[in-house]
């Protein structure tokens, strides 16, 4: 969807390696793994950072999103002279967002 590499680690661990994009200049690379406990409710609170991933169309990213099962939890709202953001819920109800630089943004 972001044009990311993800492969699964080797080991008896279920870990899957992130390449965000070339791998001799700096970028966010790391990996995910299983949540260790339930799937949070709709009311739980966020206890861990919010992975917000800039994105060059704010509008086309949250149809995407959507088109491949994850769900828009806040609609798309401006940070004056920074950009646009919105979060959302993936396939497996895990927060992250969205920013569009946009230094018109208001």
């Amino acid at each position: 969807m972001f044009g990311w590499k993800i492969e699964r680690s080797e080991g008896s661990l279920e870990y899957w390696n992130i390449t965000t994009g070339n791998p001799d200049e700096p970028g966010i690379d790391g990996g995910l793994m299983k949540r260790q406990g339930g799937e949070p409710g709709a009311d739980t609170p966020i206890g861990t950072y919010i992975c917000t991933i800039d994105v060059p169309n704010i509008d086309e990213y949250l149809r995407r999103i959507q088109k491949n099962g994850g769900i828009v939890t806040m609609e798309k709202k401006p940070i004056r002279g920074v950009g646009w953001y919105a979060y959302c819920l993936d396939t497996e109800k895990n927060v992250f967002g969205v920013m569009q630089p946009d230094k018109e943004a208001r």
